[in-house]
């Protein structure tokens, strides 16, 4: 796909979220956001799927180590096809398949069970190491967020990540600066991000979490790695599309009411109108 038309999927995606968590009533949107043009090329562009044949051996997988944001994830699987994209209206509902976090046994295109921070991390680095010994060609990726990485499990697995030279693994950081309780390096900083995880053996490649050629960029750089796993820092903006709810922690985990729902969906409609003139 061209990066115009990854840019007006990615604004699907995005009032996908906004419409699934304004419908529950609750979620998290502002993560959901600013992963929402990484969903959309992880889902569109990098990984070797089939939204036909979910459970499809030799496809390439991925963990939303961040599970919270399961909205992002939703919307991009319901807009590559897994599902439909009305569902998202059932986010959080009883008896809905589209859950707070995400669930492998109910929801088609989820690969692995996650909510609990800092354990998607071990589950794609036991899914790497699979790979490997089962000489299989699919590559693994996960997203974290800057908050999570504040748990040890995370370097516990991303030292047995370098230590085994995991090349079919993409660890991926949604670095937007804001977790629950405020500025990241306010609560407990995690900085300097990329000298973590090149002193556990991993290439690392820095981003604009909103820029699709810095997104191929990164990708291409990670498949041309051998002998060590890739970590892509993505800087982002947490809430980015939807004008009151950007670089605003608040917006961390609550649901927009009418009012803004509405306003959110003009903002991401003004953004389609923008593209369509690119």
């Amino acid at each position: 796909m061209t990066n115009l038309e990854l840019q007006k999927k990615a604004n699907e995606v995005r009032k996908g979220i906004v419409t699934a968590v304004h419908s529950a009533k609750a979620g998290h949107p502002g993560g959901s956001l600013s992963a929402a043009d990484m969903f959309t090329y992880l889902y569109f562009e990098e990984m070797n799927i089939d939204p036909k044949n979910p459970k499809w051996e030799d496809r390439d997988r991925f963990v939303l180590s961040k599970g919270h944001t399961a909205p992002g994830l939703y919307s991009a699987l319901a807009n590559r096809g897994y599902f439909p994209v009305e569902d998202l209206k059932t986010l959080r509902h009883l008896g809905s398949y589209l859950q707070g976090h995400p669930c492998m046994q109910e929801t088609p295109g989820v690969d692995m069970s996650s909510g609990s921070l800092g354990q998607g991390i071990s589950a794609a680095v036991g899914m790497a190491l699979a790979g490997k010994i089962d000489n299989k060609d699919y590559r693994v990726y996960t997203l974290l967020g800057d908050g999570e990485i504040q748990e040890g499990q995370v370097w516990e697995a991303s030292m047995y990540a370098g230590a085994n030279k995991l090349d079919n693994l993409v660890v991926i950081v949604d670095n937007n600066g804001l977790q629950i309780d405020g500025k990241v390096e306010d609560v407990c900083s995690v900085y300097p991000i990329e000298d973590k995880f090149k002193a556990f053996n991993f290439n690392v490649v820095t981003i604009d979490a909103h820029n699709f050629d810095d997104i191929r960029t990164a990708f291409e750089n990670a498949r041309n790695t051998k002998g060590m796993p890739t970590a892509i820092v993505m800087k982002s903006v947490k809430g980015k599309g939807v004008s009151f709810m950007e670089n605003n922690a608040g917006w961390h985990g609550k649901a927009p009411n009418d009012e803004e729902y509405k306003t959110a969906m003009e903002d991401l409609a003004k953004i389609d109108e923008a593209l369509k003139e690119a």
